[in-house]
């Protein structure tokens, strides 16, 4: 395996149109990160395509983990973070397969936690405005005022709290729990953050331009936002009673 200290982690469910031009685009960036794929038996030959490209050009640098169905985009994380703790990576990034992450920023990610001290670094769409194209406005509105629900819930000082575009140090997942993390959907991407910030990890967010896909079919759904709102109450029971610890050593 060739060395990098940074992994891409992108899960795939159905992602034939994008796969390979998202792996070429994060794999000419200049700093070198390496790709896992965690794919969730996708069946229109996703895992194919990542197959041959593993075994020609990007061999030593492009990962796969193949899971049997759908079994959420937390747990898809989550396996992939205990592949990456496991094979020695210092900066473990999350990012989609559809373009709506530009993969041009995952070097400032990737600078705001290793030259400018954060533990958590958030690619995020609502720090200095709306930086949303191609959302219907409904959406868009919805995913803004969810954020801010979300922030004075949990008394969280983030802006864009169900992002799903970030850079951890590997301390951060080595000290949460991940078996405890609970949520499978998009609250997923809000128990992390505010597992991070409960345990006293600085988290920092870098604004970006979230673009809506062009190729393939959403995965968003009424019942993952749902999960979502309703969520965060539990969340800050959690927190209330002190269920919130690093992982055990």
């Amino acid at each position: 395996m060739q060395h990098s200290d940074s992994i891409v982690i992108i899960p795939t469910y159905n992602e034939r149109e994008n796969i390979e031009n998202i792996i070429r685009a994060v794999m000419d960036l200049e700093h070198g990160f390496h790709i896992l794929i965690v794919d969730d038996g996708s069946p229109d030959g996703t895992a194919a395509i990542v197959k041959d490209l593993m075994a020609g050009e990007f061999a030593g640098r492009l990962h796969i983990l193949e899971r049997s169905g759908k079994l959420g985009l937390g747990t898809a994380y989550i396996a992939g973070f205990k592949w990456a703790l496991e094979h020695g990576y210092d900066y473990v990034f999350e990012m989609d397969a559809d373009f709506s992450h530009d993969p041009k920023d995952l070097p400032r990610l990737y600078k705001a936690c290793a030259k400018d001290g954060a533990d958590v670094s958030i690619g995020s769409r609502y720090i200095s405005g709306v930086n949303v194209v191609n959302w219907p406005m409904g959406r868009v509105l919805m995913s803004y005022f969810a954020s801010k629900y979300v922030r004075f819930i949990l008394g969280v000082p983030i802006n864009d709290t169900t992002a799903g575009f970030k850079c951890y140090r590997r301390q951060v997942l080595e000290t949460i729990d991940l078996d405890a993390i609970r949520f499978k959907g998009y609250a997923f991407q809000i128990e992390m953050k505010f597992t991070a910030h409960k345990l006293g990890f600085k988290v920092a967010e870098v604004p970006v331009i979230f673009v809506n896909r062009q190729l393939g079919s959403s995965k968003m759904s009424g019942g993952i936002f749902s999960e979502a709102l309703f969520g965060v109450m539990k969340l800050r029971l959690a927190a209330m009673f002190g269920k919130i610890k690093p992982a055990k050593k």
